[in-house]
């Protein structure tokens, strides 16, 4: 068996600065907007932002209802390794991008808090070529990136119960430095991802609020280590 430290994305980063921030913080991941949003970024800013970014941390571009050509596209472009898929497309699109891209590139797919969550995030756990499911909240302005927290209580009962037999779930919408731990403490994820919640104005990043969003996320990560030291639910 082996445990690890949760996994952190500071999600919605506009420029360099944002991104050294959430590396310095100690996150594991940065994450690009590239859908209509007040963190929208173009490739060509990204791709300007990745090559001074460690080769350790992932960058992940975030994609609403985007083409598996505009997605390759973009991804090439900015040399992310990764992406962060809002779309109802179905398995068809993960196999284009695996196809496309390769195997090493990590493929996250999102699931909208509601009553057909857990079915939706089971049906994308029998998926071989998604890695991770992150679960957000949704509105009727926004299908994510809302800062409204899902209700963390049901999820627990519902999507979260059975962590070991879904994808690896990531849980997002409405985290802040001071909710973050609670968060991890009532859902056991495998990961956690911030945007506004660490943020100062929309798009630009608050340095203090990122870092303690990442130092609260370990600590709690650490103590479910210790509380599942003997069931393996970070694998």
């Amino acid at each position: 068996m082996r445990l690890m430290s949760i996994w952190v994305k500071v999600c919605a980063n506009t420029s360099l600065f944002d991104a050294r921030i959430a590396v310095e913080a100690g996150a594991d991941a940065v994450g690009f907007v590239f859908a209509p949003s007040p963190r929208r970024v173009t490739a060509e800013q990204v791709a300007a932002i990745v090559p001074h970014l460690p080769a350790s941390i992932e960058k992940i571009g975030v994609f609403v209802d985007a083409t598996l050509d505009q997605i390759v596209s973009i991804v090439r472009a900015c040399g992310l390794t990764g992406m962060q898929l809002h779309s109802e497309k179905g398995p068809e699109l993960p196999t284009g991008l695996r196809q496309s891209l390769g195997t090493e590139l990590r493929i996250v797919r999102v699931v909208h808090f509601g009553a057909r969550a857990a079915e939706q995030a089971a049906a994308i756990g029998q998926d071989p070529n998604v890695d991770a499911v992150l679960v957000d909240s949704r509105t009727d302005l926004a299908p994510g990136g809302t800062g409204v927290a899902f209700d963390w209580a049901t999820a627990r009962e519902s999507l979260f119960q059975n962590v070991k037999a879904l994808k690896r779930l990531i849980a997002a919408g409405g985290l802040t430095p001071d909710n973050v731990a609670e968060a991890i403490v009532t859902l056991c994820p495998w990961g956690v991802d911030v945007a506004s919640g660490v943020e100062s104005a929309p798009g630009r990043k608050d340095p203090q609020k990122v870092l303690k969003f990442v130092a609260n996320a370990r600590v709690a990560g650490q103590s479910l280590t210790a509380a599942f030291r003997d069931t393996p639910i970070f694998d």
